[in-house]
């Protein structure tokens, strides 16, 4: 019994140091702020008091278009884009909850309608009508889902690589995300984030390797530990995953561009078949070579097909 309980004893020091050895703390909110949210950034207030950290670029009174990231990502994804996008449109993208410099929600709820609520609040806040909405992966789920909810808001639909449809994946997948919905295992997540973790995760949801550069690795390590957001992270990948059934989906009437890489590990690019199948009335872009990331992967491919879609339906910024 003694020695069983000296053996308890070594194994439990060894635990624990182990833990304090590996252990990435919570990065601090004034560096991140300083890094990643110098100007053109702001945060704004929603009404149930929840701010919002969030960037609105380009004319005024030119057509809005919204923009919105995915899971365990933040608006700097959107960079390429609206380099581009700003010059003529008026472009917002901001980190949702749980993400970025947003941080956790007030109210502790990461459902995909507390999600679309957001979108909303948002464009309330800075005073739109009508806007096209855009989301990338968890994001399009959310644009699609705020799509069923409020078209006559939505002048266009656009959704890249966008999770709901109820397809899955075979094998391959992503390091970070697998971790995320292991119960017990996960845990470990909320306290230890190496580095090098984030980065194989990131590599594995890109074709196009350039894109995992060392600034933007930092980038998604750094967030990932802004406090609270590990903690959203276990919430959200602990929700059963619910898929949009076809009755929703036809349900969106609002112009829909569809643009997915070919070699998405992440949501394959089955997805795109099935949502062109139930959309009522959809485009399809897609990009042989690329993965879960196009607006980054092949910037300018992407944006410059998603303004001639825009144009086709009269959403050309250029024509102001």
């Amino acid at each position: 019994m003694r020695r069983l309980a000296k053996v308890l004893g070594i194994v439990l020091v060894a635990l624990v140091a182990a833990f304090l050895l590996l252990r990435t703390p919570d990065t601090a909110p004034a560096a991140m702020l300083a890094k990643y949210g110098a100007p053109p950034s702001q945060v704004i207030e929603l009404a149930d008091g929840q701010r919002i950290h969030l960037r609105d670029e380009g004319p005024r009174g030119a057509p809005a278009v919204m923009l919105l990231h995915g899971s365990n990502s933040d608006l700097h994804t959107w960079q390429p884009w609206v380099d581009e996008l700003a010059r003529s449109y008026r472009v917002i993208r901001y980190d949702q909850i749980g993400h970025g410099l947003t941080g956790p929600a007030r109210d502790g709820d990461y459902g995909v309608d507390a999600f679309a609520a957001d979108v909303g609040e948002v464009a309330d806040a800075l005073g739109l009508e009508r806007f096209v909405l855009a989301g990338n992966s968890m994001g399009g789920g959310i644009a699609a889902r705020y799509a069923m909810l409020h078209p006559e808001r939505l002048a266009g639909l656009v959704l890249i690589d966008a999770s709901g449809a109820p397809v899955e994946r075979k094998g391959g997948g992503n390091l970070a995300f697998a971790i995320a919905a292991t119960p017990g295992i996960n845990r470990l997540a909320g306290e230890i984030t190496p580095r090098w973790m984030v980065e194989r995760s990131l590599s594995q949801s890109v074709s196009n390797q350039a894109v995992v550069t060392p600034a933007a690795v930092d980038r998604y390590w750094e967030l990932a530990r802004y406090p609270g957001n590990r903690e959203a992270m276990l919430v959200r990948f602990s929700q059963p995953r619910r898929a949009f059934t076809p009755e929703q989906v036809r349900a969106i009437r609002v112009p829909t561009l569809v643009m997915w890489g070919h070699e998405d590990a992440l949501v394959p690019y089955e997805a795109a078949g099935w949502y062109m199948a139930h959309l009522p009335d959809a485009t399809l872009a897609s990009y042989p070579g690329i993965g879960h990331l196009p607006m980054e992967e092949a910037p300018m491919r992407t944006v410059a097909d998603l303004r001639g879609w825009l144009a086709e339906y009269g959403i050309d910024g250029s024509a102001r």
